[in-house]
């Protein structure tokens, strides 16, 4: 019946009060998913700065967790602010999230580093991160209910788009704002201080979105019910602790907001990690690529919103997850070739054989990128998946001996980090270069980097490269720099032995004879061909995104809509979408296949297609005003 009426209403022209609750709502939100999505890209400076004291790689871990304690409390953002949201009003409830959310990423700007207030600089900073992660746990329902609550029925489809279009747009900016003060300062200055300016200028966005929201008047449903003294007393325990409101809450998780922040999380964050880290393109490349691709489908979010006004929510969001399902694999093959063809190629001819003993693999699952493989075979192949190589794992070897790889016809023998002792840092470099000169010999895109060899060590440089036909004389009468032997022994060129009472140390840049990497090359990326494929993943990620605030909204009666419609989308994007990059990577390195760990994604979305094609109901044409 509703829906008859909704479809039998003449749509109007939205009213000037209505976009202006629209253009606060959208522009808070896309600030603070711009302030959230500066973490991430910046993590590898934030973790210079802030974890100084400990190795790079330590450094990074810890700036990786301190990202990921954001996406784990958002659900409980959700949860606090969604029941104040309920109980006190939604405009002053999100007016309270961006101001929290501002000031914390301001002052991550302007925090100072470990190196001048020691152990005080990271807490501080993992304590603003988690506040982020509270703010925005708030800030989305709140958002999407003001809009909502605010929208004709026949038209909330297409007024609520608006707010979907917030986290690509706030992807977007911060990638763009990186790009224009890394291009104007400079690579080394901004690794220095730079980093700080994309932090600082969020209150710039701050003092607009508050001084907008502050003119905003309370929503029309929500201020009907609390007149009519109708208001929940106890969101929480209405919203989850009566079944046949619970019931609605765990059908949108399953049913909807799972699968959703799968396809969402694969089209755009794996997307990159994808063409960055395992296709080895650039980052500066690919954080343009992404930006084009998002420039040119973020349309499709308030296209597929008012779509979803004419024929409901659910047919696109089920097709959205449909798509994904039966074209992921095809799509992420088709990025490998467009990007990194040589790789391509070495993949189809040479696969790599892991022969171990029993027992001595395991399921690298990383969550948190702090567990660490000691075993041959834990080590062999993670150097292989992070690599792009595939590989089989054989578990023929005798108990206690360590695994071998092998490529095309050359094996090499693995080793166990723990049994090294002292000497795996040894075994670790003696391993990598052995491995990757055979996956070099098989076709695989490696090259080298110039190595800086001081003249003590220049004759053992030319023995243990025998393929690369130095010639000592030949380097010694070129080019050379003549540098401190101070800084030749902290550079970790000579120790203070080989120095041996010199002031000086001369030192010659050797080219190939560095550390070895898989790259793209740069001549045989294919823009076109990679930015149509990451705009087709972008699209689907418009059809599961632009109609499910107004479904999920929908489904909530107005008394617990904040709290009930929060948790759900929180739990889904983030734990289901935040973990989504380390589960597929650990599918992918269990497997030996770059593209095994499209299944996570593929089973989720799958899981949501059914529950949601069975149990969830459309709610088009749904009257807000009347659902109390």
């Amino acid at each position: 019946m509703t829906m008859a009426i909704a479809a039998g209403r003449a749509s109007r022209a939205m009213t000037r009060e209505e976009k202006k609750v629209i253009f606060a709502s959208s522009l808070g939100t896309v600030f603070e998913w711009y302030d959230f999505y500066l973490y991430g890209s910046l993590a590898a400076f934030i973790g210079a700065a802030f974890f100084s004291e400990y190795p790079e790689a330590t450094r990074n871990i810890f700036a990786l967790l301190a990202f990921a304690a954001g996406f784990l409390v958002r659900p409980f953002g959700a949860l606090v602010f969604g029941r104040i949201g309920d109980l006190v009003g939604r405009k002053y409830t999100f007016l309270v999230t961006i101001l929290i959310m501002g000031l914390s990423t301001f002052f991550v700007g302007l925090l100072p580093g470990s190196a001048s207030i020691g152990i005080a600089a990271p807490i501080i900073l993992i304590g603003l991160r988690m506040l982020q992660g509270l703010a925005l746990g708030g800030e989305y329902g709140g958002a999407a209910t003001y809009v909502a609550e605010h929208a004709p029925d026949d038209r909330r489809g297409y007024y609520t788009s608006w707010i979907q279009t917030t986290a690509t747009l706030g992807l977007f900016l911060s990638l763009i704002i990186i790009l224009v003060v890394q291009t104007y300062l400079g690579p080394d200055t901004f690794k220095a201080w730079g980093w700080r300016v994309p932090f600082l200028l969020s209150c710039v966005l701050l003092g607009v979105s508050v001084w907008i929201r502050l003119s905003l008047n309370e929503s029309p449903t929500f201020q009907k019910m609390k007149d009519e003294g109708k208001g929940s007393k106890a969101p929480l325990t209405e919203a989850f602790g009566q079944w046949k409101n619970a019931r609605i809450a765990l059908l949108a998780l399953f049913g909807l907001t799972a699968g959703q922040a799968v396809v969402w999380y694969s089209g755009q964050f794996y997307a990159l990690f994808f063409l960055q880290n395992v296709l080895k393109v650039d980052a500066q490349s690919v954080n343009i690529m992404i930006a084009i691709a998002l420039l040119l489908g973020t349309g499709f979010f308030v296209f597929f919103g008012w779509l979803s006004d004419k024929i409901g929510r659910k047919p696109i969001i089920m097709a959205g997850l449909a798509l994904a399902i039966f074209t992921y694999f095809p799509l992420f093959k088709a990025l490998t070739w467009a990007a990194n063809p040589a790789l391509a190629t070495a993949q189809e001819n040479v696969r790599a054989t892991v022969t171990a003993a029993p027992g001595d693999c395991k399921f690298q699952f990383n969550p948190t990128g702090t567990a660490k493989f000691t075993t041959s075979c834990d080590i062999a192949t993670a150097f292989l998946t992070k690599n792009s190589v595939p590989y089989d794992v054989v578990m023929t070897a005798a108990a206690g001996t360590p695994a071998t790889v092998k490529i095309g016809e050359e094996t090499v023998e693995s080793y166990d980090a723990i049994a090294a002792g002292d000497q795996a840092k040894a075994s670790e470099a003696a391993f990598a270069k052995a491995v990757n000169t055979a996956l070099q010999d098989n076709g695989y895109p490696l090259v080298r980097d110039p190595a800086k060899v001081a003249d003590q060590k220049l004759d053992a440089l030319v023995a243990a490269n025998p393929k690369l036909a130095l010639d000592a004389a030949a380097i010694r009468a070129g080019d050379k720099a003549m540098v401190p032997v101070e800084t030749a022994i902290k550079d970790k060129l000579i120790t203070a032995e080989e120095a041996a009472g010199a002031t000086e140390v001369a030192v010659y840049t050797v080219p190939g004879a560095g550390a070895f990497k898989m790259v793209a090359d740069p001549a045989a990326v294919n823009w076109t061909m990679i930015i149509a494929i990451l705009f087709v993943l972008v699209v689907y990620v418009t059809m599961v995104y632009g109609p499910i605030a107004a479904i999920l909204v929908e489904m909530f009666p107005t008394r617990i809509r904040y709290t009930g419609m929060s948790l759900p989308y929180h739990i889904g994007n983030g734990w289901f979408g935040g973990l989504l990059p380390a589960t597929v990577f650990a599918m992918s390195a269990a497997a030996g296949d770059i593209y095994y760990g499209l299944w996570y994604p593929i089973v989720i979305a799958a899981m949501s297609l059914v529950i949601g094609m069975i149990f969830v109901r459309d709610t088009l044409g749904t009257d807000l005003h009347a659902k109390n």
